[in-house]
């Protein structure tokens, strides 16, 4: 076991390096250290990489809901379980274009645009990649989730503008046959690589509070900052509770200091990639919002609704990140609103 001292002078040594080669001990022995350790590690980190007090806000919208023939057991969205969910066709591109107006409007930087399939069919990424396109003339940045690509879809997306695909592992390789059995996580990391040689940026993170141990959600992290490139964005998700999914059997949240551990470890194992505060964030208290921005969090996504779950309200949002003295484009909404009123 690597102690507290030598993993200080360690990562000290090497804050500014970009690795490939973590093992499972070096990520158990950051997540082990006394607490104020770990946070000074990840937030100095941090600040030689990020503006500390910025976060990045996003926002997702369902495309195209339900009926996937994947059976990911955590998800509202599958077709093997019955949850409730009505599928529904694609959306219509003026629709989504609407959306996204109204995103940007309430203070989102990005627009992501997220579709149940297993893989699209050619006929539907026509579609999707006019409303890239249209997003994109919005002045937004653009990220789809679509399932599984071919090389070949990936260039068309680029094409098109998308500036991020966003492809989660969910878990551990340990923990991943647990929860899906109808793809491997070889196909995920495929698609991840036909994305990247596409020359669209990756968006990859995972879930945790599905029963795994602690040691998955950190192979989970492990495996992504072993990629030969790491993700550009990292999404952390809390296990949110859905009628009818075999996740609800196992389902065990992390307790919050357990929560900002990983979000600090998951901070120095990939210095510069975006972390993002994602499915979940109704069950976090403001001071654990606060931790997790402290230990190297910089992006949450913003709006009611993420998907088919909930998401807080955009006032507590503002207030949160206003009273942390954080700026985002919230903030910036808000002072243009206040502004107009005045004047």
């Amino acid at each position: 076991m690597v102690d507290a001292a030598e993993m200080t002078r360690n990562t000290s040594q090497t804050i500014d390096s970009i690795r490939h080669d973590w093992d499972r001990a070096e990520a158990e022995a950051l997540y082990e250290l006394p607490f104020a350790d770990l946070m000074f590690q990840a937030q100095s980190i941090h600040r030689r990489n990020f503006d500390p007090n910025h976060v990045e806000t996003a926002s997702l919208l369902s495309i195209k809901t339900g009926g996937c023939p994947e059976d990911c057991g955590y998800c509202s969205q599958s077709a093997h379980y019955d949850t409730g969910l009505k599928a529904t066709k694609l959306m219509k591109q003026a629709d989504v274009v609407a959306t996204a107006q109204r995103a940007k409007e309430a203070g989102a930087s990005r627009f992501c645009m997220a579709a149940a399939w297993r893989n699209p069919k050619d006929r539907d990424l026509d579609q999707v990649c006019d409303m890239v396109s249209a997003v994109k003339g919005l002045g937004m940045e653009t990220c789809v989730t679509l399932g599984m690509l071919t090389p070949a879809q990936a260039t068309r997306l680029h094409d098109a503008g998308l500036d991020f695909y966003n492809h989660n592992v969910d878990t551990s390789p340990e923990f991943y046959d647990k929860i899906i059995t109808t793809r491997t996580l070889q196909d995920r990391i495929d698609t991840l690589a036909h994305v990247r040689d596409a020359g669209i940026k990756v968006c990859c993170g995972g879930i945790v509070g599905m029963g795994e141990a602690v040691d998955d959600r950190l192979g989970m992290m492990v495996l992504l900052a072993n990629l030969p490139a790491h993700p550009e964005s990292v999404p952390i998700n809390l296990w949110n509770e859905v009628k009818g999914v075999p996740v609800n059997e196992t389902a065990d949240r992390p307790d919050p200091i357990a929560l900002a551990r990983l979000v600090a470890v998951t901070r120095i194992l990939m210095p510069r990639s975006v972390v993002r505060l994602s499915a979940g964030r109704q069950y976090m208290t403001d001071e654990l919002q606060a931790l997790c921005f402290l230990a190297g969090a910089n992006s949450i996504f913003i709006g009611d609704v993420l998907l088919t779950t909930k998401n807080p309200q955009r006032d507590r949002d503002t207030n949160l990140l206003d009273r942390l003295g954080v700026k985002s484009r919230l903030n910036e909404v808000k002072s243009a609103h206040a502004q107009h009123a005045h004047d």
